[in-house]
């Protein structure tokens, strides 16, 4: 099978002051197949080869390695642990870099990505900058304008490498208190693959965190909690918030919000509709999940967890076999939310009182 690797960032580690560097350079990767999908939490085959730009191109170093998709389908390794890396005159002529992938792990590559190595040491450019304007090269008026020149590169591919990850959508958004969330681009719309966990509106207001069951019961008014009352659960699971906490449009970070009931119809249905689109966005495996976890595959990289729910009335209930998150909408009293259980592949459609506590997920503003 075919597959496409999607150029995030590349960028050059361990630099010196002379033309022989990078030692090391870090690159990222999106692995996806002929279809698009994702290649999650595999272990896949690479083979990174660097070629001098001259006619033909010829090889002036490869190394192989067998890095892990991580749940988004993202590989990082560190290119140049190989013999013959420190040798390459980065300070001379032009070079790019291909990669090859087998998704089975092995030798049977695909070519599936070639990019201008021009891209790939922004350190070397801010580095010979630097050294220019010390006192001894900033004399020589070529010197200074060559700095100026590669402040410029390092600017714009700096632009072209935020461009390729608002292409891409993968990315990280954080909260006002500073909690960083994963995002992942879903047809056209651009979802964080956590659950919300902050205990702050983004105007600053603190959420109150309601830990008694009649008081909870009681709310008209914006309320979270952690599953059980226990924060242990709050970096896997996220808070559960009330729909009141939902309705007062401030849950979500500046440029985000929480979706509203024919957005979540968008997702579903970008995926295959409700049937099946469930299986596409749980977490694989059976770490949060309870077994069988019945079709998840999450191809989608939407990374659902069964975080459970809070009823109205306080009891707590489901971790691990139910996820529930909540839409902005509601209907005769009550909103609707979505819904996704370990024992089939579906997302449900339903609506609850508003005082039930269901995690979030943030949606990114058009």
């Amino acid at each position: 099978m075919k597959t496409h690797v999607t150029l995030i960032f590349l960028c050059a580690l361990c630099m010196n002051l002379t033309a022989q560097f990078p030692q090391k350079m870090s690159y990222q990767a999106v692995i996806r197949d002929t279809g698009g999908k994702l290649v999650i939490n595999q272990t896949v085959g690479m083979r990174i080869t660097i070629l001098a730009a001259s006619f033909p191109p010829f090889t002036v170093y490869q190394e192989t390695q067998t890095p892990t998709t991580n749940a988004n389908g993202l590989v990082t390794l560190e290119i140049g642990g190989g013999s013959g890396f420190d040798a390459i005159n980065w300070g001379h002529g032009m070079y790019y870099i291909t990669t090859e992938t087998d998704p089975g792990g092995g030798n049977n590559y695909t070519i599936s990505a070639t990019s201008h190595v021009l891209s790939v040491p922004l350190s070397l450019y801010a580095k010979t900058a630097e050294y220019a304007k010390t006192a001894e090269y900033a004399k020589d008026p070529e010197v200074w304008q060559y700095a100026i020149g590669l402040y410029n590169k390092i600017e714009n591919l700096t632009k072209e490498i935020e461009n390729l990850k608002e292409i891409i959508g993968i990315g990280t958004v954080s909260d006002i208190e500073g909690n960083e969330y994963r995002t992942i681009r879903i047809g056209s719309q651009v979802w964080m693959s956590e659950n919300l966990k902050t205990t702050k509106y983004k105007d600053g207001t603190a959420i109150p965190n309601v830990t008694n069951y009649t008081t909870w019961w009681a709310l008209e008014t914006g309320a979270y909690c952690w599953y059980n009352n226990d924060i242990i659960n709050k970096n896997s699971y996220g808070a559960l918030y009330n729909w009141y906490a939902v309705n007062t449009g401030l849950l979500c970070p500046q440029g985000w919000h929480v979706p509203m009931d024919t957005e979540w119809t968008t997702l579903t249905t970008f995926l295959g509709g409700e049937a099946m689109a469930g299986g596409k966005m749980k977490e694989t495996g059976t770490a949060h999940w309870a077994s069988p976890n019945t079709g998840a595959t999450n191809e989608s990289g939407f990374s659902a967890l069964p975080g459970g729910y809070r009823y109205y009335s306080g009891n707590f209930s489901n971790v691990g076999i139910t996820g529930g998150w909540w839409s902005s909408e509601y209907s005769l009293g009550e909103a609707w939310y979505r819904g996704m259980f370990y024992n089939n592949a579906s997302v449900s459609r339903l609506n609850h009182f508003k005082g039930y506590g269901f995690s979030v997920r943030c949606l990114r503003d058009l």
